[in-house]
């Protein structure tokens, strides 16, 4: 039995032209706007507020940075400022390094008054770990 196996599905399908449907549904908004902004505006404030309309939809549109639509960054920035935020591990300070560190005093008189060991006691040493065998 041989299978077709479809290729190409990440690509979204053209509706219009070189258009998708996501693309086309943005513009035809900004284009409701620009449209809404001709009746109820004044000129100036009218061709102003349209290059901010196009510049807005057409981001939302056509720009995808690292492969994601402009909306679901977006939306990824409102959810990251209004979920809590966890924190897996946080640093909590020893009393240990709290406290103030003692004086090192380096003197040589406290350096030279190491315990002398003879042989005989390095010997009775020695016999008590000497392992017998039987």
């Amino acid at each position: 039995m041989i299978f077709n196996i479809p290729q190409f599905i990440d690509i979204e399908d053209k509706i219009v032209g070189p258009f998708t449907a996501k693309q086309l549904g943005w513009l035809a908004a900004g284009g409701v706007l620009a449209l809404l902004a001709w009746n109820t505006l004044d000129f100036p404030t009218f061709i102003g507020t349209t290059i901010f309309i196009g510049i807005v939809f057409g981001g939302l549109a056509f720009f995808r940075p690292n492969g994601q639509s402009l909306i679901s960054i977006v939306g990824f920035i409102f959810i990251f400022f209004l979920k809590p935020k966890i924190y897996m591990w946080k640093r909590v300070p020893d009393k240990k390094s709290l406290a103030k560190p003692e004086k090192i005093i380096n003197d040589n008189a406290s350096l030279r008054t190491h315990k002398e060991v003879t042989l005989e006691e390095i010997e009775k040493v020695s016999q008590l770990l000497e392992i017998k065998k039987k």
